[in-house]
């Protein structure tokens, strides 16, 4: 397959990434896009790039909301993105926790970050090279679960975390900027 023709992802976490975190985020109110959201998706979309969303969901193992209400606010959110002139190609998540899940949900998940289920998901189902791919996280479990997948580059914005040795490589970030300028500037 030529350069030309790999197909790439642009794999974003949600809470932390695409939106303010704010703890168990369920409600259309609390959300607050982070800056630059919709200006790297764009950018991302226009060199190419399959946007896809792929968010552990604990809040839904351990109670605090529905898959219904998760499913709610994704499609509210995935409108928002519209109005921005950004289509996502795919929203993921992972509903269990091993720990702190309820009923059902208490059990490990191949999705659930740092876990490459999701990841590996979005490859199947849109033909991604994962070799030529990109991830952004707020979390080591982002970084690891880039890693372990064989991503091209992960990225770990600060603010939710301290950017420790998270086992393996990233590229530490302030702002979203910064990988919109990456994705130019690599191609």
């Amino acid at each position: 397959m030529s350069e030309q023709t790999k197909v790439r992802g642009l794999f974003l976490d949600r809470d932390g990434v695409i939106n303010h975190e704010v703890g168990y985020l369920w409600r259309q109110e609390d959300v607050r896009f982070v800056p630059g959201i919709f200006e790297l998706c764009k950018t991302a979309q226009r060199l190419g790039y399959r946007v896809m969303v792929v968010t552990n969901q604990a809040g839904i193992a351990r109670g605090y909301y529905s898959e219904e209400d998760f499913q709610e606010l994704m499609v509210w959110m995935q409108r928002e993105f519209a109005r921005e002139g950004v289509a996502l190609d795919a929203v993921y998540h992972c509903p269990f926790h091993p720990e702190h899940g309820i009923g059902e949900y208490k059990r490990e998940h191949e999705d659930r970050k740092p876990g490459t289920g999701m990841l590996r998901r979005g490859a199947r189902e849109f033909g991604l090279d994962l070799s030529e791919s990109v991830m952004v996280g707020d979390r080591c479990t982002d970084i690891v679960a880039a890693n372990v997948a064989g991503l091209r580059q992960a990225f770990l914005i600060g603010g939710t975390e301290e950017p420790g040795p998270c086992g393996g490589s990233f590229i530490a970030i302030e702002g979203l900027g910064e990988v919109e300028e990456w994705l130019v500037t690599r191609g």
